[in-house]
């Protein structure tokens, strides 16, 4: 096959533009800390931690080496029927930082392969506990868990699934939590919206409980625009789950390791579901590597309450990967050893301030906010949904600032070992910028 002229065009990039990118392309080639490099040779402030998953910063040393030692070591080991002591140190390691009961790792290698893995572990322990009835999965609007088969099936984002036919069928989903008319402009969580809990109920009420396996949500959803949970909410998730028998399962792909406070979300704001998927901060994305913890309960029943022999008929050539396994512990080690999370934490109120300081702006119509995430939402263009936020995206990286706009919403998630001049810079770049979007 002949090659072609053009370095740009075998790769078909996801969740982009191709066409436009790659009439107008944006490189990074270097990173260190909280900047990248760009192809022209700038110094880029990354205000979204690469994709919400560089919390330690990038090009770190300890991770770095453990990652090169590793593979002199171990490049590759066969999780099947086999293991390695790395595997099981990290899988010992995160189970520590998890909420009481949820000791349990299995590993991934992505987010959307952990959706896929607790949504299959939810319906395995429905069965084997003899509810093999309960087959149904919940999920909510606006919602993003990845994308598998299984995750947007799940999820509530339109544009994530339309492409790919009926997916998974017997799915239901959860109104979302976002009220610009009610909770503009909040700071933090929200007071209205507890009662959409509620709609579980009515779900369980038209489908029947001994129909539903498994109900999934993000605890602050993230890619959708950053929904911030109302105060209640998740409480009374949990307390309807309980009581009909559903399994619980928090999506915290973005907000463990530190994100909104602590290990995880759940642990942060006192609600313990039965399943939690991770990946990003797990690795500090140097190596790609997800995870999902799983209760007590749910483990033994399937492993316990199964045939000898083979009791989860799931998983990955890759999953316990020895240099994912590796970077995993070497992250572990520098969010503990640099306080990491205390110090994104001690940051939390300046960066609110910093982000709600940007209110009266041009076309700014919300600001949300939540541990070291904010969203910024922009009044969208007539009858042109999303350019608005583009071009915003477009003029903040052609002058020093990486953000993540998701339609006509900006979002920023840098990474924890930012200090108050980096907060100032970001704001500070946005509120200019955006004054001069049309």
């Amino acid at each position: 096959m002949k090659l072609e002229n053009d370095p740009l065009a075998a790769f078909w990039m996801p969740f982009t533009a191709n066409r436009a990118f790659k009439a107008t392309p944006r490189h990074l080639v270097t990173a260190k800390d909280m900047h990248y490099t760009s192809g022209d040779g700038r110094k880029v402030l990354d205000g979204t931690a690469g994709l919400w998953a560089v919390n330690a910063g990038h090009c770190r040393a300890p991770i770095i080496e453990a990652i090169r030692k590793t593979a002199g070591e171990l490049d590759y080991a066969p999780p099947f029927q086999l293991g390695h002591p790395l595997a099981f140190e990290l899988a010992s390691r995160v189970a520590a930082l998890m909420p009481d009961g949820l000791d349990r790792i299995f590993f991934t290698n992505s987010g959307s392969e952990s959706v896929d893995t607790a949504l299959k572990i939810a319906l395995a322990y429905q069965r084997a506990r003899g509810e093999g009835t309960r087959t149904r999965l919940i999920g909510r609007e606006r919602g993003y868990h990845g994308v598998g088969f299984g995750g947007i099936s799940v999820g509530g984002i339109v544009n994530n699934r339309r492409q790919f036919g009926t997916l998974l069928g017997g799915v239901d989903h959860l109104p979302h939590t976002h009220s610009i008319e009610h909770n503009a402009f909040t700071r933090g969580r929200p007071g209205w919206g507890g009662h959409l809990a509620d709609e579980l109920e009515r779900i369980v009420a038209l489908h029947g409980a001994e129909t539903i396996a498994a109900v999934i949500v993000e605890p602050m959803a993230g890619s959708t625009g950053v929904l911030v949970p109302p105060l209640g909410y998740l409480e009374k998730l949990r307390a309807i789950c309980t009581n009909h028998g559903i399994v619980l399962i928090f999506d915290e792909v973005i907000t463990a390791f530190g994100r909104i406070g602590g290990a995880t979300a759940a642990g942060t704001l006192g609600v313990t579901p039965d399943i939690i998927t991770m990946a990003k901060g797990l690795t500090n994305a140097a190596v790609p590597m997800g995870a999902v913890a799983v209760s007590r309960t749910i483990h033994d029943g399937v492993v316990d309450g199964g045939p000898a022999g083979i009791e989860l008929f799931h998983g990955y050539t890759y999953s316990g990967h020895p240099l994912a396994a590796a970077a995993g512990i070497a992250t572990l080690d520098l969010y503990k050893s640099e306080g990491i999370w205390d110090h994104a934490a001690s940051l939390h109120d300046y960066w609110e301030e910093a982000v709600h300081s940007l209110k009266g702006k041009r076309h700014i119509i919300d600001i949300r906010n939540m541990g070291i995430v904010a969203a910024i939402e922009l009044e969208p263009r007539p009858g042109a949904i999303g350019q608005r936020g583009m071009e915003l995206f477009h003029q903040c990286f052609d002058n020093g600032l990486l953000v993540r706009a998701t339609g006509d919403i900006i979002a920023l998630s840098p990474p924890l070992i930012l200090e108050k001049a980096h907060i100032d810079e970001m704001i500070g770049r946005i509120g200019e910028l955006v004054e001069g979007v049309e």
